[in-house]
C-alpha cells in the first residue's frame, strides 16, 4: 500500500477549497465538498478540460476528508510508469481520488486494476472521486465493465473560469497581498503568459517577492525583465 504522507507533504496549502474559485461551478463545489464530509452521493466523477480545477478538488477533497478522520489517497496516474501498480497500491483507504484517468485508456492492466479497485471501494463503503478531461464514454477505455462502473458515478462537467473571472481572481489575489495590477499590467500577462489560474497565481507568488527585493512597483517594464531572467539562457 502506498504509504499515508504528512498533510502538509501531500497537498500544495493553496489547493484547498476555500481557494478554488468556482465560477459557473458552485453546484459541482458543493457536490465535492459534501463527498468528502462523508455526506451525498458517494462515487463522484469531474470532467473538465486543463486548468479547469478538476486537480484542485480533488487534492482539496483530500485535505477535508483527512481532516474528518479519513484515510485518504490521491493518485495522479498521468506521471505514473507502473499504473497498475499504482491503483492496486491504494486499497483500503477510506477516500480515493484518482486524477487523470485517460492516462490509463489502453492499458489493459490498468484498467482491470481500477475495475477491481472500484468493486471493492464500493463494496466496503469507500468514497470515490474521479477526474479526467473527458467524460467516461469519450475516454477511449478497452474495458466495457470498466466504462459502465464509472458512467454510474454522479458526474459533474467543470467549466474553466473566463478571461474576466481570471482577472478578478487575480486582481483581488493581489489586493490581498498589498499589489495593485492596473489594466496595462493585466493585458500584457494575459497577452503573453498562461491563462491557467493556477500558474497566474504562482506567477503572483513570484511578483510579490520581486517586487520586495526590488522595492518597485510591478509595471509592464518590471514584468518583462522579470520573465525575461526565467528564461532557459537568459
Amino acid at each position: 500500500m502506498i504509504p499515508q504522507l504528512p498533510l502538509a507533504l501531500r497537498w500544495p496549502r493553496r489547493q484547498r477549497f476555500e481557494h478554488f474559485h468556482p465560477g459557473a461551478n458552485a453546484a459541482t463545489l458543493a457536490a465535492v465538498e459534501q463527498l468528502a464530509r462523508g455526506s451525498g452521493t458517494p462515487w463522484l466523477y469531474l470532467a473538465g478540460t486543463a486548468g479547469s480545477g478538476k486537480s484542485h478538488l480533488l487534492m482539496a477533497a483530500c485535505q477535508a476528508a483527512f481532516e474528518h478522520g479519513r484515510t485518504v489517497q490521491y493518485l495522479p496516474l498521468a506521471g505514473l510508469r507502473d499504473r497498475a501498480a499504482a491503483i492496486r497500491g491504494v486499497a483500503g483507504s477510506e477516500f480515493l481520488a484518482l486524477d487523470d484517468l485517460g492516462a490509463i485508456a489502453g492499458d489493459r492492466e490498468a484498467e482491470h486494476a481500477l475495475f477491481d479497485i472500484y468493486n471493492r471501494a464500493r463494496a466496503e463503503g469507500a468514497a470515490l472521486l474521479f477526474a479526467a478531461e473527458a467524460l467516461p464514454a469519450q475516454l477511449g477505455l478497452g474495458l466495457p465493465d470498466l466504462r459502465s462502473r464509472l458512467g454510474a458515478c454522479q458526474q459533474a462537467l467543470l467549466k474553466p473560469l473566463d478571461d474576466a473571472e481570471r482577472r478578478a481572481v487575480l486582481r483581488q489575489q493581489a489586493a490581498a497581498r498589498g499589489i495593485e495590477l492596473d489594466d496595462t499590467v493585466l493585458d500584457w500577462l494575459f497577452n503573453r503568459y498562461a491563462r491557467d489560474l493556477g500558474a497566474l497565481l504562482d506567477l503572483l507568488d513570484r511578483l510579490d517577492q520581486a517586487s520586495l527585493a526590488a522595492q518597485r512597483r510591478i509595471t509592464v517594464p518590471f514584468l518583462r525583465g522579470l520573465l525575461k531572467e526565467a528564461e532557459p539562457g537568459a
